[in-house]
């Protein structure tokens, strides 16, 4: 069991949802952390059935006078309950823990969150700071970072694994299409798009499925929170932007074993696109634990300059871009220095793949492994 960053003391009186796919850790860290909760897991197919027909269900599986969490795991399943989650809060004050894989798909079948008694709570793969020292930055661009693979005895295995069973389980149940063979190459052509602006026409031809399928597609992959669209940063725009996002499969390992590789591809453009990745999930994961007031975007104007991470809210303006290479050149400092340009009040970062801070035209160069070991340096 590596310590999560998550924090929510087990004495709270809030009931709480916890969203992140499935293998990110939610069930072992409820266990450990809620030990006398009691569970009720919508993946054991009686129980879902029973809860499906009648919701009302719910609480005859509660103990007379019971005072301690009940935990229902999985609850996308099941919407409708919520509702007598919500009567039974109210009537009876009973504290729930809700884990499932997406609040949109929640909304999405017309069920409100609680009205607002229950907080959202995300899990993210593990962090370099939570796997310890047992983090390797080069085995974490190849395989990830869910908790699984640091115990499995053939991380590859279970990762084309986790593909295969995992994400076409979850694309079945939401019911959004029976097309397996449709949605196998639609994501398979996704990965291509990894790290890099999103085009989704491209991708609708090269799937050979129209756009409008393939828009669907990408909120399929939004809802289960398994993919992420990265909008462009144009607060108070001084310059002609860009207006595709950037899309992010949420796992480096997981994109990895998405994305087909063959002799023609570039492996150093595969290795830079996961580092991207990995960044990327430390970042989420450092603003969702710190509860910091910050929401990510990417810098691109039209004539080509970038940076790869804005972070902007009520805690800042943070700008982060990423190079795999031991020494740095002054064209990689090009999209920042712009950047700081039109905002000057950005505390703007390098990571790269040396072993020695530096600060050049104000901006700080950090060493890869620090910045992960420590995502302060980045959003601080």
């Amino acid at each position: 069991m590596y310590p999560r960053l998550l924090e929510i003391p087990s004495t709270g009186r809030q009931s709480f949802f916890l969203f992140g796919p499935r293998g990110t850790g939610k069930t072992t860290w409820l266990k450990q952390r809620f030990p006398d909760a009691l569970y009720l897991d919508l993946l054991d197919h009686a129980l879902y059935l029973a809860l499906l027909a009648r919701p009302q269900r719910l609480r005859d599986l509660i103990p007379p006078r019971y005072g301690g969490w009940v935990v229902i795991d999985e609850v996308q399943r099941t919407p409708l309950v919520l509702n007598e989650v919500h009567r039974l809060i109210e009537t009876a004050g009973l504290r729930f823990i809700l884990t499932g894989s997406s609040a949109r798909s929640l909304r999405r079948h017309g069920v409100n969150l609680l009205g607002g008694r229950a907080r959202t709570h995300r899990l993210y793969p593990l962090t370099a700071v939570e796997a310890g020292d047992d983090f390797a930055l080069e085995r974490a661009l190849i395989s990830g970072q869910l908790p699984s693979v640091y115990t499995q005895p053939d991380p590859d295995a279970y990762l084309a694994s986790y593909v295969e069973h995992y994400l076409r389980q979850e694309v079945l149940e939401e019911g959004r299409t029976r097309n397996l063979a449709a949605f196998s190459r639609f994501l398979e052509s996704a990965s291509f798009s990894q790290a890099a602006p999103l085009n989704v026409t491209q991708v609708a031809r090269d799937s050979g499925m129209d756009r409008k399928t393939a828009a669907g597609y990408f909120d399929l992959l939004d809802d289960l929170l398994i993919a992420t669209r990265v909008p462009v940063f144009t607060k108070r725009a001084k310059r002609r932007m860009t207006v595709h996002p950037k899309f992010y499969l949420f796992d480096a390992g997981v994109y990895r074993a998405i994305r087909p590789a063959g002799p023609l591809d570039r492996p150093e453009q595969i290795d830079g696109h996961a580092l991207e990745t990995l960044v990327f999930q430390e970042l989420r994961a450092a603003v969702a634990y710190r509860s910091l007031k910050l929401d990510f975007s990417h810098w691109r104007s039209s004539a080509g300059a970038e940076v790869d991470f804005v972070a902007y809210g009520d805690d800042g303006l943070f700008a982060i871009e990423v190079k795999r290479s031991r020494t740095i050149r002054r064209a990689d400092l090009r999209g920042l220095k712009l950047f700081r340009d039109d905002y000057p009040m950005a505390r703007c970062a390098l990571l790269f793949g040396g072993d020695r801070r530096e600060h050049q035209d104000g901006i700080d160069l950090l060493p890869l492994t620090e910045a992960l070991a420590d995502p302060t340096l980045m959003l601080s």
